[in-house]
């Protein structure tokens, strides 16, 4: 499907190549502002409402429930063998709940995002089903045309050559030879005759075809703007779960080591005080904060290095409107019907809804142009995937992603690192698979950037 037929459709209705940055690199992207004990209670419960949709039991809930103990809870609990039973079973409670938050999140959100790329085939297969009707019925439509003017012509035909009287001409007839010609030329009128009723007979049938054919491209329409919805409202929940599961990481990663601590200096039957192991969660937070600057200071030259290579991308494959190419590297895959390729669980697409650009494990993915993010997470068979919405019915999508360096919701200008090349998803190698969405449905990305100056 073309952009043109795309448009007036839409009118009529975790690491895969250890490659690309670490994982305390790609938090620095999606770490939220330093959790207290208050607003963490209170992250606590946006994820919990987010995420009740998929199922997660209440039981995970523990963590948020109750605020996180002190140091000083900890101190009065050592002293008094009751109360430190109860604390340390009211730490393991934590610890388990927060790990089980994690799971349970990260769980659902592969779950939303497998519901939210079926949904989002589905629509695109709907696409095509309405699409191949309706040529269907274009074609029958120009066949009943054709045979209804041919028709009229041999009418036309018989009139001009007949339109005296035959009958009284052979009547009169002042030879034989005359007759002859005469007979010859009725038989001839009869085989146009019933020339020109098969001609008829045939555009009624090419009509009847066609408005049949032309009625269930109406109805495969139909479906198609359903199915557009259901994907749209699955994208949503996905994104949802995706951001619950990270809210509850965030918060294992803010309170997890220091539980643990408290947990062991509980547990401690030595005389290791209470002082030492606040001592040893200070220090293990230096190491992790050395760690931190250091792992900054090695995002930011391989965001300089990014951008110079979005700049270098942006002088040598910058069109017009802002479009620029999304990855360096090699057409390794094209637009369009395939033959199914088929991997150790999974099977692809006869069909080829984008295109596919390698250049290599954890090479940097460009925004196409300027837009928004309002989707980063994991989607099915695309694995880790952005959507971008650049306005005017106008989005790209970027799959099989290793790693993302954007959120939901984020501006990006054009030609701006968004993500890093991977395998994840339905994937035979690390490799950018490229989209381009009229109106929310998928048209040629080749023929679209190649009409904005940019070959891909």
């Amino acid at each position: 499907m073309n952009e043109q037929s795309a448009m007036d459709a839409a009118r009529e209705a975790g690491d895969s190549c250890g490659c690309a940055p670490s994982l305390t690199e790609r938090r620095t992207f999606w770490q939220k502002s330093t959790l207290t004990r208050r607003n963490a209670l209170g992250l606590g419960v946006l994820s919990v409402a987010a995420i009740s949709a998929f199922g997660i039991g209440s039981g995970v809930n523990a963590a948020y429930a109750a605020s996180y103990p002190s140091w000083d809870d900890v101190q009065q609990a050592k002293n008094n063998e009751a109360a430190k039973a109860a604390e340390i079973t009211r730490i393991q409670n934590l610890i388990n709940a927060l790990t089980q938050k994690v799971a349970e999140t990260q769980a659902a959100a592969k779950t939303a995002g497998d519901e939210y790329y079926a949904a989002q085939q589905a629509f695109f297969d709907a696409i095509t089903k309405a699409d191949e009707l309706q040529a269907q019925a274009d074609t029958q439509a120009k066949i009943a045309d054709e045979s209804a003017t041919k028709a009229g012509q041999v009418a036309a035909q018989l009139y001009r050559n007949g339109g005296d009287d035959t009958a009284l001409e052979l009547f009169f007839a002042g030879s034989a030879a005359n007759a002859d010609q005469l007979l010859s030329k009725l038989g001839t009128m009869d085989k146009l005759l019933d020339y020109n009723q098969s001609v008829y007979d045939d555009a009624v049938a090419a009509r009847n075809s066609a408005q049949s054919i032309s009625d269930q491209a109406q109805v495969a329409r139909t479906e198609r703007d359903r199915l557009q919805k259901v994907a749209e409202e699955k994208m949503i929940a996905a994104q949802a779960a995706a951001e619950a599961a990270q809210a509850a990481l965030d918060e294992q990663t803010a309170y997890l080591s220091t539980l643990e601590a408290q947990l062991a200096a509980l547990q401690d039957t030595t005389a290791k005080t209470v002082a030492d192991y606040q001592e040893g969660v200070r220090v293990a937070e230096e190491e992790r904060k050395a760690r931190e600057k250091k792992a900054a200071e090695e995002a930011a030259a391989a965001a300089a290095a990014a951008a110079a290579a979005a700049a270098a991308n942006n002088n040598n494959g910058g069109g017009t409107g802002g479009w620029t190419r999304p990855h360096d590297g090699r057409r390794s895959s094209g637009y369009g019907a395939r033959l199914v390729q088929c991997g150790n669980s999974y099977c692809s697409s006869g069909f080829h809804y984008g295109v596919d650009l390698a250049n290599g494990c954890g090479a940097p993915i460009f925004a196409a142009n300027a837009g928004t993010v309002d989707y980063a997470g994991w989607n099915g068979g695309y694995g880790n995937y952005v959507r971008i919405q650049h306005g005017g019915g106008v989005g790209t999508g970027y799959a099989h992603i290793n790693s993302l360096a954007v959120r939901n919701g984020q501006w990006v200008e054009s030609g701006q690192v968004i993500a890093y090349a991977g395998n994840t998803g339905n994937s035979f190698g690390c490799h950018l698979h490229f989209e381009v969405y009229i109106r929310g449905g998928y048209t040629n990305p080749i023929d679209f950037m190649a009409a904005r100056g940019v070959s891909v």
